[in-house]
């Protein structure tokens, strides 16, 4: 089991305590604040609700977390060190000097400075690399990587196996890239407040409805090739480059942040989401990302291609009493309903990926398909037996009742993590060739493998639980 130790549980901190333990780390924090289990204790809740919901497979079984009394204890035998400290150049060396007497041989301090270089973190011999996250840690893939060379391809490897997509930099600067970026739009914003042109809402507006849906998917130069129509690229420059000399922006200057335009912000902001307590705007956050990251994950755009790469290396299958298990699954926000429930929709859904778990087992997977066969449902029955919330892990296993000539009825019970099975669905499916768009009987290897389920499940009883329970309240 690989061990990360997490030198400061802030927000941050946290975030990466979070990200280790559900991709199955072991994790040690040390941090001196009394309320540091506690605080770190939220961020994982709001990570085990959104984390795993993301994947359309299980993350590894979770790690286990403990606090330490001292720094040494946190670090010996760590296989990463995670510094998340202040942003004070001094109070860093201090700690990397600790940090080092208990340093395993060939690991080195990862720091989640914003903005320090990394030879400015070494400069008293630690073996330092910025690995630099953005927050949520737990649900956000970037990470800028900084340091010597070979460190920086030992922290990306590391980096890779835990969903995350490692970025390093060819030449080392302050704030590295995605930190200058947001300074120049924080910049620019806050001219505009002391300017009186906009609030902090119409600024958030102007991102959130606009531009920012564009940067999330395709980032600044996509989009902007886009936007030069066929022509691309060099026809944007020859349209709008002109327009980089018009004195639209204070880009490079720094609006003094005075007590007016201090109250100003602050007065702003409450008014725009102080009905709203921190937790709650973090759960929201975390929500509205995994609906844009799931949405990324199937065109494999932007961060969904991290995390869809990082899905194929997930461990699926194994069996439950006997049947196999044709998928596992976290409740995502969006499969739930107004009253908290997963909703109908949800259920036919997972019955849909449980079908195609099944599908795969017997040869009719991707390949099969692009050869032109394939299974078409033509009946679906469905029983509600116990109610399931947001965030619950669901897992389903398959009993095939009928294998024969053209048909394939399946079986499938939905299981929660104590083992009630909280519904069952009942799925007939016709064989079918893609071309005539007929039924038609499977190729021999799948039509041998189906039916060799078939006989192996004819004992198995086709029964749910007891009584009926509807799902909406």
């Amino acid at each position: 089991m690989s061990r990360a130790a997490i030198i400061g549980g802030g927000v941050i901190g946290g975030g990466w305590a979070a990200r280790f333990l559900l991709n199955g780390w072991d994790v040690a924090v040390f941090d001196p604040d009394p309320e540091a289990a506690r605080k770190i204790g939220e961020v994982l809740d709001n990570a085990r609700a959104s984390l795993p919901a993301i994947y359309d497979r299980p993350l590894p079984p979770e790690g286990r977390l403990s606090f330490c009394d001292s720094m040494a204890d946190a670090v010996t035998g760590a296989d990463w060190v995670q510094e998340s400290v202040s942003e004070r150049l001094e109070l860093k060396h201090r700690v990397y000097d600790e940090i080092a007497k208990s340093l395993s041989d060939g690991v080195f301090i990862a720091s989640s400075t914003s903005g320090f270089k990394a030879s400015d973190l070494a400069a008293k011999g630690a073996p330092v690399v910025v690995v630099h996250p953005f927050n949520p840690v737990y649900l956000l893939p970037l990470l800028e990587i900084s340091g010597a060379p070979g460190l920086c391809k030992k922290a990306a490897e590391i980096a890779t196996s835990i969903g995350m997509h490692p970025l390093i930099l060819k030449t080392e600067i302050d704030a590295f890239i995605g930190n200058r970026f947001q300074e120049a739009v924080w910049r620019e914003a806050l001219w505009m407040l002391k300017d009186g042109i906009a609030t902090t809402e119409e600024i958030d507006d102007a991102i959130r409805m606009g531009f920012g849906l564009r940067w999330a998917q395709m980032g600044l130069f996509e989009t902007y090739r886009i936007a030069g129509g066929e022509a691309g690229m060099k026809s944007y420059i020859e349209q709008f480059g002109p327009s980089l000399q018009w004195p639209w922006t204070k880009l490079t200057d720094v609006p003094e942040l005075d007590e007016a335009l201090i109250a100003t912000i602050s007065d702003q902001s409450d008014a725009q989401s102080g009905h709203l307590t921190i937790r709650e705007l973090e759960r929201l956050r975390d929500d509205n990302l995994v609906a844009i990251l799931r949405a990324l994950r199937h065109t494999g755009s932007g961060a969904g291609g991290v995390v869809a790469t990082h899905e194929a290396g997930l461990a699926t299958g194994g069996e439950i009493d006997g049947l196999p298990v044709t998928l596992r699954r976290v409740v995502p926000v969006t499969w739930t309903d107004y009253n908290g429930h997963m909703n109908e929709a949800a259920y036919l859904e997972l019955g849909t990926w449980a079908t195609d778990g099944l599908m795969q087992l017997i040869g009719a997977d991707a390949a099969y398909v692009a050869s032109g066969k394939s299974f078409f449902t033509v009946d679906t029955r469905i029983r509600y037996l116990d109610e399931v919330h947001r965030g619950e892990a669901l897992t389903v296993t398959t009993l095939v009742l009928e294998g024969a000539d053209k048909k394939m009825k399946l079986f499938h019970r939905v299981l929660k993590a104590d083992g009630t099975i909280c519904a069952t669905i009942e799925t007939l499916l016709l064989h079918t060739d893609l071309t005539t768009r007929r039924a038609c009987a499977p190729e021999a290897p799948v039509a041998g493998a189906l039916a060799h389920l078939a006989m192996t499940h004819a004992d198995f009883p086709a029964e749910g639980a007891g009584g009926s329970v509807g799902h909406r309240g």
